[in-house]
């Protein structure tokens, strides 16, 4: 990455050459008309640090800037940081300098320095992920530098077209490689990348899915690491959600029975039952939305529901609401029985009980309006609910 020279006077000098070359080097009789200044004039005693650049309609300096600009936006806004940063006297005494020197002298400082203004340019966003991935296949790379890097591609991932250009550099093989390393934060940062890369870009999720990245993610949804663990469950609903072909491996890699073990066990990190529950509510929405499409059979199974409508009975308020969604959308699908909720999940019996926490919960000014909100979610349900009741064991197809 270019950095900005320690001493300011460096800065101010190219600058000033430059700027000052593009009015300078024209002729020497148009030297010799020019004020004193050269194309520079100082403004009122109170602003005298203020160097300002005179552009009129024959100035070709737009074009020169468009060349030479790097991590600033224009060569004006090179200038501005330049006398921002520079002491008055020194400043003056620069511009002198550089008033001093000949036409040829000039043209050749300024080619001698558009060099260096090159050279110092902010690299761009791919130059920038390129150099990242080039530290990761370094096998000599310390595990200090291997988790910059990786933060470093996390960051600038996050626009699609990078992530898109992420594809292109090959950087999904590198990244994919990572999931293997021995240090749980190098894994963890990995599957982060993946998720953030493939969040609604079905380019980037038809390249992981390609690359076998989804069956090492569901292995880590696993971990011991409840960090690695929610990273990794992230990654796999980023490549799945809205993704048809991602939702059929993830249905043949027994995706259902992943999403029944976190649901159904107490001691997993209530993080995790949060992305969980709502994946579920998104995979029921998404078959809602494709009614076409045969429905799946772990969506009617008697166990699996019965863990979505036990959360009901979790003390977090999220948590609670994103079950009752969940609930919602399943009682929606034409496979599930109205039956089942009632006698085997319980639903009736948990709506019941919800309702009476949330009354309680609505007395307390610090919960009532949240407490309301999931209140009017949880009447939705119990009339979706008690309407399936009404139509029988089974909605017809």
């Amino acid at each position: 990455m270019g950095r900005i020279p320690a001493s300011t006077g460096t800065w101010i000098g190219i600058i000033l050459l430059l700027i000052m070359g593009m009015d300078m080097a024209r002729t020497s009789a148009e030297l010799e008309n020019k004020s004193s200044s050269a194309g520079l004039f100082w403004s009122t005693a109170k602003e005298e640090g203020d160097l300002v650049h005179k552009a009129g309609p024959a100035d070709d300096s737009t074009a020169a800037s468009e060349d030479l600009d790097g991590g600033f936006s224009s060569l004006d806004g090179m200038l501005q940081w330049a006398i921002g940063h520079s002491d008055t006297a020194k400043l003056k005494e620069t511009a002198q300098d550089v008033q001093r020197l000949s036409p040829s002298e000039l043209k050749q400082r300024q080619l001698e320095l558009k060099e260096l203004v090159e050279k110092l340019k902010m690299p761009s966003d791919a130059q920038l992920m390129q150099i990242a991935l080039d530290d990761l296949n370094n096998s000599s790379l310390s595990l200090e530098d291997r988790h910059r890097a990786l933060q470093e591609l996390l960051i600038l991932v996050e626009p699609i077209d990078n992530a898109n250009d992420l594809c292109k550099l090959g950087g999904l093989v590198v990244i994919i490689r990572e999931l293997n390393h021995p240090d749980t934060d190098v894994r963890k940062i990995s599957a982060w990348i993946l998720g953030k890369a493939s969040q609604n870009n079905p380019f980037v999720q038809k390249q992981v899915l390609e690359l076998g990245a989804l069956a090492k993610l569901m292995k880590m949804v696993k971990s011991s690491s409840a960090d690695e663990a929610i990273k990794a469950f992230y990654a796999v609903s980023a490549l799945i959600r809205g993704n048809a072909a991602g939702q059929e491996l993830f249905y043949t890699e027994a995706g259902d029975k992943m999403l029944q073990g976190i649901l159904s066990s107490p001691g997993v990190d209530i993080r995790l039952h949060r992305k969980a529950v709502f994946l579920v509510a998104d995979l029921a929405e998404c078959q809602l939305e494709n009614i076409d499409h045969t429905e799946m059979p772990f969506f009617s199974n008697h166990f699996f529901l019965k863990s979505v409508v036990d959360l009901t009975a979790s003390t977090d308020l999220d948590l609670q609401e994103k079950a009752l969604v969940a609930i919602k959308n399943l009682l929606q699908l034409r496979t599930t029985e109205a039956v089942v909720f009632k006698d085997f999940c319980g639903l009736g019996d948990a709506l019941e009980k919800m309702k009476q926490q949330l009354e309680d919960l609505m007395l307390e000014e610090y919960h009532r309006d949240y407490a309301m909100d999931v209140e009017g979610l949880r009447k939705e349900v119990e009339l979706i609910f008690q309407a399936k009741l009404g139509k029988g064991v089974r909605v017809p197809t």
